[in-house]
């Protein structure tokens, strides 16, 4: 029996696979009652609830992808499935015969279809994975989305490292590389910028007045410098002085102060505030030096005086951060940080799969992905614990993924809780379990190797997964100030987005979204609809795309000058 391990409360459950034709039962282990695992055998104390998940539960391992078939009018992404998506909008009418039906509904692109009669209270499978319950009972042929599909919570099967394979990394020989500029501590930059931080929103205007004043113009004799970039956001007081919301801001701030996408740092405090700027070198182990300076608006003299300053450390930086030259280094230098925003019913079926093949290739390579998004995995999270490196590894997930659900959100209209965003409803998505199924994919299917709290320092090579809100500024605010040297972002709705120190690359799902915002899109993953492409070449694509960015070409992002304000730290605290 596989089993799984979640927390409810303070309760601790397992949760496992009954007897075919057993109905669900729950109660309390006896003391010292005895579970098995696969490999392992747990002792179980009092108190403990056992939840055992119904029979619709236990057939998924991960997610299949190779069953996908285009014929006609729609798409069937599992064989189990009992509904289709609609590649094309299809009109009341429209007759399909490869499903047997005749649409009932007018369907847009991205949307279901019921592929046969669904009963009332019927798990609706997509990719053979359940994404919420027929609210009624649905005809073939009608449309399936939120009016028709409840949310509902169900049982999965964790099984912990069931599914783990290590990676066969290729000989560093045979490794993909791109022009890397390695830094004196021999951590490896994808771009060279100065970065000008705020302790607290009181300096932020300074920041924002140092950097602004570097044109381009004025850094035009130095052309190894990407440029002067502020960092400022809205707290730093009327916070908590100690525990994490308070650690957590100072450790996004040291990630970004000692990213290696930096090659110095001016960090500027006001001089009263709660998150004092002694605190935040004494927490993460900073000290003031050639690359990093600081300086305090009420000693330095108030606001002019503090830009003045700040302008002249700046201008003293500037030569020796353009002494840098790019130079080959393999794969294994990149840390990529996984995005998706905006995203719709074919996000699961082009881009983010894509992604998911190019992360495969970059771990196959030696390098590391970090997947974030914690209320985005929240439904499928057992795809993962099944792949995870260790034990621990698969458990620090679900600790992470029942303190949302437990914790923070409770009784709150957030989509951890069911319901996603406006945009999203509208390409298709009907709620968490469905967005979900494809914000996972963009992690490939190798082992997870590691799970990190927000801003944590990124060390462990491979997928790893970091806890962050699905908001995308603040995912990737954490993903860089752990390390991250690029993002990629996928997108089906049409994201704009930068992400200052690191390059964003931008992924579309679908050919029409693409041909409307060329400008703003690096890689059309449509043409997986179109049948133009295969997940596999895309995967490759955006593999090379990944190393080309990373050597110093301009994604369009970063064409467009996107990245000046988007850095976002998690406010996880109370105000007072």
């Amino acid at each position: 029996m596989h089993t799984g391990i979640f927390y409810s409360g303070r309760n601790v459950g397992f949760a496992g696979v009954p007897q075919a034709g057993k109905p669900k039962k729950s109660g309390y282990l006896s003391k010292r009652l005895l579970l098995t695992v696969e490999h392992a055998t747990i002792t179980a104390c009092t108190g403990f609830r056992v939840f055992v998940p119904s029979p619709l539960q236990g057939r998924e391992s991960m997610i299949e992808l190779s069953g996908k078939t285009i014929n006609g009018p729609v798409i069937r992404l599992h064989p189990a499935d009992n509904v289709v998506i609609a590649r094309t909008d299809v009109a009341i009418g429209t007759p399909v015969p490869s499903e047997d039906f005749v649409s009932r509904s007018q369907v847009a692109a991205g949307y279901k279809i019921a592929a046969r009669r669904i009963r009332q209270g019927e798990a609706v499978r997509k990719y053979n994975n359940v994404i919420g319950f027929a609210a009624t009972e649905i005809a073939p042929g009608t449309l399936v989305h939120g009016h028709n599909l409840e949310f509902r919570e169900f049982d999965r099967d964790y099984a912990y490292c069931a599914d783990y394979r290590p990676v066969d990394l290729l000989p560093a020989e045979q490794r993909a590389s791109f022009d890397g500029i390695v830094r004196a501590n021999g951590e490896v930059a994808t771009r060279n910028y100065i970065g000008v931080l705020s302790t607290v929103n009181c300096s932020a205007t300074v920041v924002h007045k140092i950097a602004a004043w570097f044109t381009p113009e004025r850094l035009a004799d130095y052309p190894n410098v990407d440029g002067v970039v502020a960092f400022s956001h809205s707290i730093g007081c009327g916070m908590e002085m100690s525990g994490e919301p308070m650690a957590l801001l100072r450790r996004t701030t040291a990630g970004y102060a000692r990213h290696p996408n930096l090659a110095a740092a001016l960090i500027v405090g006001l001089g009263c505030e709660r998150n004092q700027l002694q605190g935040i070198l004494d927490q993460e182990g900073l000290e003031r030096n050639a690359r990093l300076h600081t300086f305090t608006m009420q000693e330095t003299g108030g606001t002019r005086k503090t830009i003045e300053a700040g302008i002249e450390a700046v201008k003293a930086l500037l030569p020796e951060a353009n002494r840098i030259k790019r130079t080959r280094v393999d794969a294994s230098q990149l840390k990529v940080g996984l995005q998706c925003g905006g995203s719709d019913g074919f996000s699961s079926i082009t881009a983010n799969p894509a992604l998911g093949a190019a992360v495969d290739l970059l771990v196959q390579h030696g390098g590391t992905a970090i997947l974030s998004e914690t209320p985005e995995i929240y439904g499928v999270e057992h795809t993962l614990t099944r792949r995870a490196a260790s034990r621990a590894v698969g458990e620090k997930l679900i600790e992470r993924v029942r303190w949302w659900k437990d914790v923070y959100s409770v009784g709150r209209d957030v989509q951890i809780n069911g319901q996603v965003s406006p945009g999203n409803q509208v390409g298709g998505l009907a709620n968490i379990f469905e967005k979900s199924l494809g914000s996972s994919m963009k992690g490939g299917t190798g082992p997870l190797m590691a799970v990190y709290r927000y801003a944590e320092p990124v060390s462990e090579r491979g997928l790893v997964f970091m806890d962050t809100p699905g908001f995308d500024p603040v995912s990737a605010t954490g993903q860089i100030a752990g390390g991250a040297n690029l993002i990629a972002f996928t997108t089906g709705r049409g994201s704009m987005f930068g992400a200052k120190p690191a390059p964003s690359l931008k992924l579309a799902t679908n050919t029409p979204m693409y041909r409307r915002l060329t400008e703003d899109m690096d890689l059309n993953c449509g043409e997986i609809l179109d049948g133009t492409a295969s997940i596999e070449s895309t995967g490759r694509a955006i593999f090379d795309a990944m190393l080309k960015a990373a050597s110093g070409e301009r994604t369009k992002s970063e064409l467009l000058g996107l990245g000046d304000h988007e850095f976002v730290p998690w406010q996880i605290g109370i105000m007072s």
